[in-house]
């Protein structure tokens, strides 16, 4: 059986968050928790309300900061 969904050799998978339909909707749960576990470890202290597309952002700079994810 073969995958018709696979990428193309330099296709990312990612797309840029300022480009996300849905980025403008508030943060899901996950990604709040994630977040505070993450500001935690960093020191820092959330914002409220934010969006999809900037939860994913603080996320990937949070990461960077506290060295987790990839």
């Amino acid at each position: 059986m073969s995958n018709d969904a696979q990428q193309a050799p330099h296709e990312t998978a990612e797309k840029d968050t300022s480009e996300w339909v849905t980025g403008d909707e508030p943060m899901t749960g996950p990604q709040r928790s994630y977040l505070h576990t993450l500001a935690q470890e960093a020191d820092r202290d959330l914002p409220d309300n934010l969006t999809k597309a900037a939860a994913s952002d603080l996320i990937d700079e949070l990461q960077q900061q506290t060295g987790r994810g990839a």
